[in-house]
């Protein structure tokens, strides 16, 4: 009805119009699959992901086909296609991401730890991408180090890059 009368509606309102306002930002809505990234751009539309058990979100047995969308990936040319599935009980989508890479990153979890080794290791950037990239991998890291560990763990950042690893958390992620 505000809406309509040009009234205008406030975060909390919206969430409960929508039926958002129970959600949990804990819960990972991008789900890693076991799958070679090269067979996932070589069969396109139709490679077999498999689908989930339930939603994360609710824990709802039934999840369904909600299309595909493109991510970017390095290595690929063009984009790559990656599968989505909505829970009909809360609304939840879940988008499956191959194994390996951190969500909202191009590249690779080796890769980006291949190239923050060589500069500790080097003192200078590794050819064959920008600095500006490698920079903000290895800046970021320090930050979430001194910031989860404390200066003490400053000169042990790669021991430290495969702890936040085996956590499933993203080591080079901005701090929120």
């Amino acid at each position: 009805m505000d809406l309509i009368l040009g009234g205008s509606l406030n975060g909390a309102a919206a969430q409960v119009m929508y039926g958002l306002e129970g959600r949990r930002k804990d819960v990972p809505m991008i789900l890693p699959v076991v799958a070679g990234l090269k067979e996932i751009v070589r069969k396109g539309r139709d490679f077999p992901w498999p689908r989930p058990d339930e939603c994360p979100q609710c824990h709802g047995p039934r999840l369904w086909g909600h299309g595909v969308v493109c991510a970017i990936f390095d290595g690929v040319a063009g984009h790559v296609l990656l599968r989505r599935f909505r829970c009909p009980d809360c609304g939840c989508v879940v988008r499956l991401r191959p194994e390996g890479y951190f969500k909202r990153f191009q590249a690779s979890v080796s890769t980006i730890r291949s190239r923050i080794v060589y500069r500790l290791a080097n003192g200078r950037w590794m050819s064959g991408m920008s600095r500006s990239r490698q920079w903000y991998w290895l800046n970021n890291l320090f930050k979430r180090v001194v910031a989860h560990q404390g200066l003490d763990w400053k000169d042990r950042l790669i021991r430290c890059f495969d702890d936040f690893v085996e956590k499933g958390r993203n080591p080079v992620s901005r701090l929120r």
